[in-house]
């Protein structure tokens, strides 16, 4: 068929313009990182996010179809981010693709940006079909999806409060690591004893899938303020390895135990924290232990990038979810919606 598919992405603070033959094959995948101006703010600035957009888009639009090889006249599909994210991001990447596709005539498709992480294992993996489980995790979500069909997903569980990106990078900030807190918490855990400091884990009311680290997130801001006023040296190596373990244990074992409940035979993992390395070495290790197979995308692609809105665009043409040109960003998208 060669559909050849042009993606856009600007949810937060990657300025991201993909090209795809096929939802699977990735001919460009151009992403420009905001993540050393948000640096010295300790997060992301939504309205620095914004300009920052505006000021890339084009320039990365021109360097995905260079990269390509393609030109305009080639692109069957425009996708696009839509929801969740920061609105003003939302919209300059959203409004870039409806000008696209009301100038080149082509369909407009709109992508939940949760949808397009899952999405990710479809490059990570060609022959992966669903059903399948996928644990979501990243800044600002945490769930678990059972995958029914492309484009058909039952949320069976989410974050009630912090999502683990969020606690990362919070318990990051009270320890001075700087920003984005979760790969400089990894580097330090491979080097620290997670036995060391007996952290928390809410596993919450019998049967559910929810998630819920915020109290985790209290217990280690109160372990590191408790020590600071007695003068007690806080060894952080220890601290992070502890942090991560309480974290990276409940998100292991919801995931087997919905594996368990839709009898699926492959999990996948997708999200910027899917790149983190205590959870895919404890999943791993699990998922060999309880039979199932393991997806995770390259790095690259856990965080947020165009080429996994490019390939869920595809699959929603596919099954006829063509936007209208009035299409606006949703900041709260939910998924399935």
């Amino acid at each position: 068929m060669n559909l050849i598919t042009l993606a856009i992405e600007t949810s937060c603070d990657e300025t991201s313009v993909a090209v795809l033959e096929d939802g699977r094959k990735v001919l460009s995948n151009i992403i420009a990182s905001q993540i050393n101006l948000h640096k010295k703010f300790g997060g992301v600035v939504p309205e620095v996010a914004s300009r920052k957009h505006i000021e890339k888009i084009d320039i990365v639009i021109q360097e995905a179809l260079d990269e390509a090889n393609v030109n305009f006249e080639d692109i069957d599909i425009i996708g696009t981010t839509y929801g969740p994210g920061l609105v003003g991001a939302l919209l300059v990447g959203l409004s870039s693709a409806k000008a696209l596709a009301y100038s080149l005539e082509k369909p407009l498709v709109g992508v939940n940006h949760i949808e397009g992480h899952i999405s990710a294992n479809y490059i990570a993996d060609l022959e992966l079909k669903p059903p399948f489980l996928c644990l979501v995790v990243s800044g600002g979500h945490t769930h678990l999806a059972y995958v029914e069909d492309y484009g058909q997903y039952e949320l069976l569980g989410k974050t009630r409060d912090d999502a683990a990106g969020e606690a990362f990078d919070k318990v990051a900030r009270a320890m001075g690591l700087g920003y984005p807190g979760g790969p400089i918490i990894d580097k330090l855990a491979a080097l620290g004893d997670y036995t060391a400091i007996d952290f928390p884990r809410a596993y919450l009311e019998a049967g559910s899938f929810d998630f819920s680290f915020s109290g985790l997130k209290s217990a280690v801001l109160n372990y590191l303020n408790t020590n600071k006023q007695k003068g007690i040296e806080i060894n952080i190596e220890n601290v992070a390895a502890s942090f991560q373990k309480a974290v990276v244990d409940v998100l292991v074992d919801k995931t087997i135990k919905a594996a368990e409940l839709k009898k699926v035979s492959t999990i996948a993992l997708a999200g910027g924290v899917a790149s983190n390395d205590g959870l895919r070495k404890q999943m791993e290790e699990r998922c060999i232990k309880e039979g199932y197979k393991l997806i995770y995308p390259s790095k690259i692609l856990c965080t947020d990038n165009a080429a996994m809105i490019g390939c869920a665009a595809y699959y929603n043409y596919l099954n006829g979810k063509i936007s209208d040109l009035d299409l606006n960003g949703v900041p709260n998208l939910k998924l399935g919606e």
